[in-house]
């Protein structure tokens, strides 16, 4: 009798079937792994002071005094670290528009869709970006206008706030999500964008596709 329709081989095969069919049930699912966020201190990176703009070093460091988190972002921070002139200088911050309304007088709110506030210094504006939270917080959130989308997935309002590294997973590339301090002198990197820039990728962060219907401008 061949061996495939012995009967014990038989409950022995279906057997063993059975117990590698739990085993792969049961396995984990294999989950992409959490990433770190990377400083790098002043010694490590070619950012300077005297590159800046004295205008966003007073919005900075007025703000870091006042009690709030406060940093250079975006492609100033790119280009200072790829040794170019940045064309002007943002920062964010967890003040609130609102907040720093009060704190600078020569301050003014801008933008519906995003609410911005503009630090005017003359001809230079320093843009001020309240933190970003994720859209998942407006289910919890009081105003329920504070967050809008229209049938193309594009963002019609966008006034969810939350954390430095919320706000890292809400902007559009891993280059221009680098945080500079002016606590510390450090750079902040929560996506990866340091190895993006070091490797000359442009890489979105997240899903591409939700990313462009959120803003096509993109």
């Amino acid at each position: 009798m061949p061996l495939s329709r012995c009967p014990i081989f038989t409950r022995v095969a279906n057997f063993c079937r059975k117990v590698l069919k739990r085993d792969e049930e049961e396995a984990p699912a294999e989950v992409e792994p959490e990433r770190l966020m990377t400083i790098i201190p002043r010694e490590s990176h070619t950012i300077s002071r005297k590159d800046i703009s004295e205008n966003a070093l007073k919005v900075l460091y007025r703000l870091n005094k006042a009690g709030y988190e406060a940093y250079l972002v975006g492609g100033g921070v790119r280009d200072l670290l790829l040794g170019q002139k940045p064309k002007d200088f943002d920062v964010t911050t967890n003040a609130t528009p609102e907040q720093m309304r009060k704190l600078f007088r020569n301050c003014r709110l801008v933008g519906r869709r995003f609410r911005l506030a503009h630090v005017m210094f003359g001809p230079e504006v320093i843009e001020v970006a309240t933190f970003r939270g994720h859209h998942q917080a407006e289910e919890m959130a009081e105003d329920r206008n504070s967050s809008q989308r229209a049938q193309s997935g594009m963002l019609l309002r966008d006034n969810i706030f939350g954390s430095i590294e919320d706000d890292a997973q809400r902007r559009d590339l891993t280059i221009n999500s680098l945080y500079y301090s002016v606590a510390d002198f450090t750079v902040r990197d929560y996506v990866g964008g340091i190895s993006d820039l070091e490797q000359g990728i442009i890489r979105l962060i997240g899903d591409p596709e939700t990313r462009y219907r959120e803003d096509p401008v993109r």
